[in-house]
């Protein structure tokens, strides 16, 4: 998980916990402590939805299954006095459910806020062991020129990807398969993301040394530069 959302996730139990507070000082007759906690947390398990959210799954509980198995327990002791004094906590439980849901609705904007997609530094941040890995054939006799990475990472502009485009140029002239030259023979290795994004990534590196695909497992992100990134090697 990245540092966001660890974030949302202990702000949320912190306000579950601010809850149960809550509603413990009120109660005349105090319910075990350890056992309320149990409650609590046997009342998030609920019959649930999934829905997808700016690339990612959110849970939408829809059925209290938690609090219908306490009930079942504690409705069967003291003619029912047990459930009325943790009957508030499994509900808590349940409504927990949609406090995590608003900390997974708020992740993903706060997550692009602070690791901005459009941004080669939000994948690209430590190169002190960066280099290039042939992954193909026809790539040349390069290696990575930090030198010219470290100067114009901060300058590195997002682009369109050309699926197509690099699909006709790959295979259209070659003619067949076994003579055609990858678009993005070497990949970036020995690179981090931006610390706390949680990405992890695949960095390939163009032909030409400019242009740069990253692939994150959710998503794919085209940056070019003004000058190669590539360098003979000796």
């Amino acid at each position: 998980m990245n540092a966001p959302g660890i974030v949302l996730n202990l702000v949320a139990w912190g306000a579950i916990f601010i809850l149960a507070r809550r509603i413990y000082s009120k109660q005349d007759l105090k319910p075990i402590i350890w056992k309320l906690a149990i409650v609590i947390f046997v009342g998030l398990f609920s019959f649930s939805i999934n829905l997808p959210y700016m690339d990612q799954q959110i849970k939408l509980a829809i059925l209290p299954l938690g609090v219908w198995v306490l009930y079942g327990i504690y409705s069967r002791k003291d003619e029912g006095k047990s459930w009325e004094k943790y009957r508030k906590y499994a509900w808590l439980g349940f409504f927990a459910n949609f406090i995590f849901l608003a900390a997974s609705l708020i992740l993903p904007l706060v997550h692009l806020g602070i690791y901005p997609d459009s941004e080669i530094s939000t994948y690209i941040s430590d190169i002190n062991k960066a280099k290039v890995i042939k992954t193909h054939p026809s790539a040349g006799s390069k290696i990575l020129d930090s030198n010219s990475l470290l100067v114009q990472l901060d300058s590195i502009k997002e682009e369109s990807i050309f699926s197509e485009k690099w699909y006709y140029e790959a295979f259209e002239s070659a003619g067949e398969l076994s003579k055609a030259e990858e678009i993005f023979p070497y990949q970036l290795a020995g690179t981090e993301a931006k610390w706390g994004s949680g990405f992890e990534t695949m960095i390939f590196v163009e032909q030409d040394g400019k242009g740069i695909l990253i692939t994150t497992g959710q998503k794919q992100v085209y940056f070019r530069a003004e000058k190669t990134l590539l360098k003979k090697g000796e």
